[in-house]
């Protein structure tokens, strides 16, 4: 569970300030040598919703499972997802 001390700013407001225990995050998560999570490297791109999914599947693709094929077709599944947002947007649809 995340921790939620309170901390101080120069103007005395008072802000949650979230820790989360790195073991809780599953390692096929983590970069194997720079050590970035997907999450955090999703955010600083700051990618929609089905962008960050499809790089968090490619990322884990080779890791969480012997076989990657299933995360490598869900990745091209919210590519697709992600085209058909773009092309409603441009014809008007959304």
């Amino acid at each position: 569970m995340p921790q939620t001390p309170q901390s101080e700013d120069s103007m005395g407001k008072k802000e949650k300030e979230y820790e989360y225990d790195i073991a809780m995050i599953p390692d096929y998560y983590i970069g194997k040598v720079y050590g970035y999570e997907a999450r955090k490297i999703i955010e600083d791109y700051q990618l929609s919703y089905n962008i960050g999914t499809a790089i968090t599947y490619l990322l884990r693709s080779s890791n969480k499972h012997e076989d990657p094929t299933n995360d490598l077709i869900k990745a091209i599944n919210h590519l697709h997802y992600e085209l058909d947002i773009i092309k409603n947007k441009l014809c008007g649809g959304g």
